[in-house]
């Protein structure tokens, strides 16, 4: 069992309010992403749920009993940091042992468990090496072995692949998800980038500034957010918005739409504009275009081999079933 609940759940410095009161459920075996903007309070959430900080009012249960006052070792946590922690002097077999040595486990328990974690890495031909003759995406894979040896009710990830390079971070990204549906463990998992959140995610939480914005499928914030701030911050480009007399004339003090749901023409559309930077990505192109729709740039996505370049004027049109539309608050008007 790994459920998580959060009964209105607070966190103060002094007299400033970094988490004000929330509700969260993480059901077991759940993979949840804690996501939002830096300084948003994900990560000061995720070490509330871990006891590595006390909570100023509300409680925590986990697995059904009040873990509020239980002291991290005992909450059947296991966290990784985005730092590696590890033991340069030791091997990986005896970093990923730590662990259980402390705990007092019998060698042949130890030895099992190890074995199985270097199998679910793939880390059995380096057990003998030290983390200095590792790459960062093995040493953060004995990171994760060191969590998994704990057999915990739930995973903490604390942005586990920010140290990493672009390619690595797919690596481990795809690597992570592996892991989570051959494990079936709970996890929890804060980053700031939202497509870490969009491909990982079972159910992903959207924070500002403590607040919870939003909880839903990637799919169901993609498609239907709850307010600007989500269109805005979900989606890879986001979503352009659009306000004024344009997003009026379609029924709401602002609307949205995002770059894939614009149709592009070199002759005809609803507005007109100019092409300023086009970034070509292979299979994609992504036009940064000024002048359409108002005084900020909007970004298309467009075929790979459609014959454009900076300077090009073009007329985009909206699809008007993709529109959406929020109210003078910045909530979502269905």
């Amino acid at each position: 069992m790994g459920q998580i609940r959060l009964n209105q759940v607070s966190k103060s410095f002094g007299d400033v309010r970094v988490i004000p009161p929330l509700d969260l459920t993480i059901e077991d075996g759940e993979f949840t992403v804690f996501v939002g903007p830096s300084g948003c309070g994900k990560s000061t959430l995720l070490r509330l749920i871990a006891g590595l900080e006390d909570i100023t009012s509300g409680h925590i249960d986990i697995d059904g009993m009040d873990a509020t006052h239980v002291p991290p070792a005992k909450r059947g946590l296991a966290m990784v940091f985005q730092s590696y922690a590890l033991y340069p002097h030791m091997s990986v077999r005896k970093n990923i042992a730590f662990p259980m040595k402390m705990a007092g486990l019998p060698a042949d328990e130890q030895k099992r468990r190890i074995e199985a974690a270097a199998n679910a890495l793939n880390l059995t031909d380096y057990l003998d090496r030290r983390p200095g003759q590792l790459s960062g995406g093995q040493r953060q894979r004995v990171a994760i072995g060191r969590a998994i040896v704990r057999e915990p009710s739930a995973f903490l990830f604390d942005e586990p692949l920010s140290n990493l390079d672009a390619a690595l971070r797919v690596g481990m990204r795809l690597e992570i998800s592996e892991l989570h549906k051959r494990l079936a463990t709970t996890m929890i998992y804060v980053t700031h980038d939202q497509v870490e959140a969009m491909t990982m995610a079972d159910k992903i939480v959207v924070l500002r500034a403590g607040y919870i914005e939003q909880v839903g499928s990637p799919l169901e914030l993609y498609y239907k957010p709850r307010n600007e701030f989500v269109a805005g911050f979900i989606g890879s480009p986001k979503m352009n918005l659009i306000k004024g007399a344009e997003a009026e004339a379609r029924g709401a003090p602002t609307i949205g739409i995002r770059p894939e749901h614009l149709d592009v023409s070199t002759t005809a559309g609803a507005w007109e504009g100019t092409i300023g930077v086009a970034e070509h990505l292979g299979s994609d192109t992504f036009l940064h275009v000024h002048g359409a729709a108002g005084s900020e740039p909007m970004t298309v996505r467009v075929d790979g081999e459609l014959p454009v370049k900076h300077g090009d004027r073009i007329y985009l049109t909206p699809q008007a079933d993709k529109l959406h539309r929020f109210d003078a608050q910045g909530l979502r008007v269905e």
